[in-house]
């Protein structure tokens, strides 16, 4: 009896040692870990090494800032590759749900940076984060991400490639209406901007500069694979298969649509299955240019018409207004373009293509041989022109370095001093084109 109470009190003595300890280490780590905390807010780095060293060791799960303040520490401070590599590490397996896309597109991007991985593997960190949430990646990344699946799938499996190009632009073409939505009231002349709404607005700026980038890097990537040659048997092929799947109907219209195909029989096709599989302002706006195309224009007009009034979203109401300027342009009605031009500003102040679409108005043969005589009055048309891309370029970062393309385009065609001074007129002075431009703009000084 005596030697079973001996045992039992050795175990509760034993337990109570092991908790004592425990709370103990907990106790350690709350400490460490908050002067840590206090040492790395304060700058004081070197001071917040050791207690973060400590954390690492024996407080893996504390807090996720153990590595987000690590993270600095070893990159930035100690500039430690081998540990800045742990840090990404031990936060993936201790806080796996805490921004984990994010994470592991830093991760990729830092491993990339310091040549610490391969390619592949460099790849499939990238492919874990846009696996998880596309949205939260880098945008260089997603750029990264896609050239990599076109690498490895464009000979033997091109399909994947569409498939992932288009959930990739989906994605950018999400965060751009995010900041677009943003940048709307914080673009307002009249409006003066504290100093929050001016980092904001600077913040939007940069990233739906960098979103455009990345899109315009997209397109010039799949323009080697998607042509028509290749797209017309792909869906013939998988047509029977998807004719009631709206989502694979739409990307296929889409494609078609932006690659030039429309005079393909298979684009009737696509576009009427995907009015039928998902009746939407969307697939009624692909409709009317079928409509246009075997020439009902005024079943064509109402289909349009019938899409901008479902729609509700004044951003994609913006769209489709351009969309209508684009079938008035190539009917040849260029004044009317330009009032559905106009209109789709109305809807989005900051809706830089419809801007460009005005300036390529002005700039378009048709308008320069029209709308001047002289060289003098030819070449001031492109002044409207530059004008007008000027415009886009600045309220539109996302769409700047294609506007730029264009602005250099039309800088090189304005008049000269020697042509301003033969026709006699005041560099800084009024003019006003003729023609349906009708614009007045200054002579260039």
């Amino acid at each position: 009896m005596k030697k079973i109470t001996f045992l039992l009190a050795a175990v509760l003595l034993f337990a109570s040692a092991k908790t004592n300890a425990q709370e103990d280490a907990k106790r350690e780590c709350t400490m460490k870990y908050n002067l840590f905390k206090g040492d790395f807010q304060s700058k004081k780095y070197d001071e917040a090494y050791a207690n973060w060293i400590y954390l690492m060791d024996n407080c893996k799960d504390l807090s996720v800032n153990i590595y987000k303040f690590g993270s600095t520490l070893a990159e930035d401070v100690r500039k430690d590759p081998v540990l800045a590599k742990r840090v990404y590490e031990q936060r993936l397996q201790f806080f796996p749900t805490k921004n984990p896309a994010k994470v592991h597109s830093d991760y990729a991007t830092y491993l990339s940076k310091n040549k610490l991985a391969s390619a592949d593997e460099i790849f499939s960190i990238l492919e874990k984060g846009y696996n998880i949430d596309p949205t939260k990646m880098g945008v260089k990344n997603l750029y990264v991400y896609f050239q990599g699946v076109t690498d490895r799938n464009k000979d033997t499996n091109p399909q994947k490639v569409f498939d992932t190009y288009d959930d990739v632009l989906e994605n950018v073409n999400k965060k751009l209406e995010g900041y677009a939505k943003k940048l709307v009231p914080l673009s307002d002349s009249t409006k003066v901007l504290d100093k929050r709404q001016k980092s904001l607005k600077r913040a939007y700026t940069v990233n739906s500069k960098a979103l455009g980038t990345v899109e315009s890097g997209l397109d010039n990537i799949i323009s080697e694979i998607a042509t028509c040659e290749r797209l017309v048997p792909l869906y013939e092929r998988d047509f029977e298969a998807n004719k009631s799947n709206s989502v694979w109907l739409r990307r296929a219209v889409s494609r078609m649509f932006k690659k030039g195909c429309q005079d393909e029989p298979m684009y009737e096709t696509l576009a009427k299955a995907y009015a039928e599989a998902a009746p939407s302002p969307d697939s009624y706006s692909f409709y009317a240019g079928i409509l246009e195309k075997n020439g009902d224009t005024s079943g064509a007009v109402a289909m349009r018409q019938k899409a901008f009034d479902l729609e509700t979203d004044p951003l994609k109401k913006a769209k489709y207004k351009l969309k209508f300027a684009q079938a008035a342009k190539s009917r040849g009605q260029l004044s009317r373009a330009r009032s559905l031009a106009r209109e789709a500003i109305s809807f989005n102040p900051n809706f830089g293509r419809a801007y460009l679409f005005i300036a390529n108005l002005y700039a378009s043969k048709s308008s320069i041989n029209g709308c001047g005589k002289s060289e003098f009055e030819k070449r001031m048309v492109y002044v409207a022109a530059l004008n007008k891309a000027r415009r886009a370029a600045s309220v539109d970062p996302s769409i700047s370095g294609v506007a730029g393309r264009y602005i250099r385009s039309y800088k090189g065609n304005v008049p000269s001093k020697k042509v301003i001074f033969t026709a006699g007129v005041n560099p800084g002075s009024s003019y006003t084109i003729k023609c349906w431009i009708g614009e007045t703009v200054r002579v260039p000084n």
